[in-house]
């Protein structure tokens, strides 16, 4: 039996299946309590309960996983969500029948809302799952133990499960939810596990079924011959010997440049991603200065942490993104009134274009921090959607004295509209993950469209290829720094369509800098022209394929 899905890297596993536990019952409906007060006691203790142990598990995990865990432990003990499950208990509703009920509701409501805040609602689920459990004495949902190793099957997994995967025992995930951009793709990337996601048939796989989980074809082998193992064991040793080898700046096998950048979130990952061949930085996402104050911290605040940044890539290439809020990141201080469908609302540089103060104050701790260090430091504006866009932009930070301006390419518009663009912009960068998602109008956070969020697709290639038309016409640089640059195959179809430079987790680096050594920039054109002829995704990747 074979099974397909989207592949997350390009590192094959061997190994016996075992399966997530099925989600805890829905609890009763009529079911009583002896007493209200008692009740909500032993609620309120279980939420308190699940939120320390979320913290724990975040500061155990460390980097990204800290972030999202500590967001699911606020969950937890958010005043309005338990304001809600406490009014139910008070109404006769056991416990766990109120935190299945409030959270529920929010959740549909997230969903509602979409984007990042969709995403939100299956971090709640797992909480509410991890909540109901202890006050039914159960335990919870997760990663079965085992004292083998084997390769986990799941409808899709928590953070919080994700974050703790034990690495000498989890051989590869497969999941029947999910895309390329879903958290437990990230954190896959960011750990180098073989993911496959979005597989349809995954619970078809039964428990202690041998399989091979091909991540760089997305394919799914149960059953395999012993001729398909040892060719599949042959490849997982030679990936052991490419990690050992002498890292080398990024370069396709003809010689061709192409830099190898790292993705992000924080000041303090950036010595990891030095260590693992980073040769600069192609998104430092700055929300994370923001996203849990109420006010917009100080110039000095800003400064110190751009400060650190740069001297950790001294010499170096370092391209800061300008706040990007609203939509899925509304901020107190930005986003103070609601709208009908945030993601095409006032959000990136539209919203900093209203409260330009903000921005202005952004620029000018970046200007500092840049003149007080020595690496080369770019500033980049999001959610820019027309030419008069960038024009402002980059006249606002040569104003406050930032030497290197450019844009994101997130929109069809934008893409469309690059050779304008770039007669203001001193470079683009092209964030593929929302470039997915508005080119076939798909929720990347979204399951239930994951099969149209791909960047494969041949609508979004065509988008690509534009930009890299416009980049290689002015002599500009075009960057990936969406998660597209991660998954290695597309990568060099990328630079087919005339990218500069490819920006991504650095966990990743390893798998993409060695297949960019396996083709020439021609070999690499051409495999970018069969994906764009083909008429859909797969399509796309099995005609890139059929050249290597």
């Amino acid at each position: 039996m074979r099974l397909t899905g989207i592949g997350v890297g390009r590192t094959v596993a061997v190994g016996p299946v075992k399966r997530m536990p099925d989600p805890l019952p829905e609890p009763p409906e009529g079911a009583t309590h002896a007493g209200a007060d008692a009740e909500i006691a032993r609620t309120r203790s279980a939420l308190q309960q699940v939120a320390a142990e979320l913290n724990e598990r975040g500061r155990r995990a460390g980097g990204e996983a800290r972030n999202v865990l500590e967001a699911q432990a606020l969950m937890a003990e958010d005043p309005s969500l338990v304001d809600d499950v406490v009014a139910r208990i008070t109404a006769g509703r056991t416990g766990e029948r109120a935190v299945f009920e409030a959270f529920l509701e929010f959740q549909v409501m997230l969903v509602g809302l979409g984007g990042y805040m969709a995403e939100r609602a299956t971090d709640l689920g797992d909480v509410a799952q991890r909540v109901i459990a202890r006050l039914t004495g159960v335990r919870a949902p997760g990663v079965p133990e085992s004292d083998t190793p084997f390769v986990l099957v799941a409808r899709d997994l928590a953070p919080a499960d994700t974050a703790l995967l034990d690495l000498d025992k989890v051989l590869a995930l497969i999941t029947s939810d999910g895309g390329p951009t879903s958290h437990t793709a990230i954190l896959a990337r960011a750990k180098s596990i073989p993911a496959i996601v979005g597989v349809g048939g995954a619970q078809q796989l039964a428990e202690g079924q041998l399989v091979i989980a091909d991540a760089s074809t997305g394919e799914i082998e149960a059953d395999p011959d012993d001729a398909a193992v040892a060719d599949a064991q042959r490849r997982i040793e030679e990936r052991r010997a490419m990690l050992n080898a002498p890292i080398t700046p990024g370069a396709l096998g003809d010689g061709t440049r192409i830099a190898l950048l790292a993705n992000l979130g924080n000041a303090k990952d950036a010595a990891g991603a030095v260590e693992l061949g980073a040769e600069g930085v192609g998104l430092f996402r700055t929300e994370f200065l923001f996203l849990d104050s109420r006010s917009a911290p100080t110039v000095q605040e800003q400064r110190d942490q751009y400060i650190a940044l740069l001297k950790a890539f001294s010499g170096k290439k370092v391209v800061v993104r300008a706040l990007d809020a609203g939509a899925d990141k509304p901020l107190a201080f930005l986003n103070d009134t609601e709208e009908e469908n945030p993601a095409l609302g006032l959000r990136g540089l539209r919203v900093l274009r209203a409260h330009e103060d903000i921005l202005r104050e952004q620029l000018t701790a970046l200007a500092e921090a840049d003149a007080a260090t020595e690496a080369d430091l770019w500033v980049m504006a999001p959610m820019v959607s027309e030419p008069e866009e960038s024009e402002y932009f980059t006249a606002l930070a040569r104003e406050l004295g930032i030497a290197t301006a450019g844009v994101m390419v997130e929109v069809p518009s934008s893409a469309l509209l690059a050779a304008q663009i770039l007669e203001s912009a001193d470079f683009v960068s092209i964030g593929t993950n929302d470039l997915t998602q508005y080119t076939l109008a798909a929720d990347r956070l979204l399951g239930t469209v994951a099969n149209f969020q791909d960047p494969w697709h041949p609508a979004v290639l065509r988008l690509v290829a534009e930009v890299g038309r416009a980049g290689a016409a002015a002599g500009k640089s075009v960057g990936i720094c969406g998660e597209a640059a991660a998954d290695p195959q597309l990568a060099v179809v990328l630079v087919g369509l005339g990218a500069t430079s490819l920006s991504m987790t650095p966990a990743a680096l390893a798998d993409v800098r060695a297949e960019l050594l396996t083709v020439t920039l021609d070999e690499a054109r051409a495999r970018a022209a069969a994906a764009l002829a083909a008429p859909s995704a797969a399509a796309a990747r099995a005609a890139a394929a059929s050249l290597v």
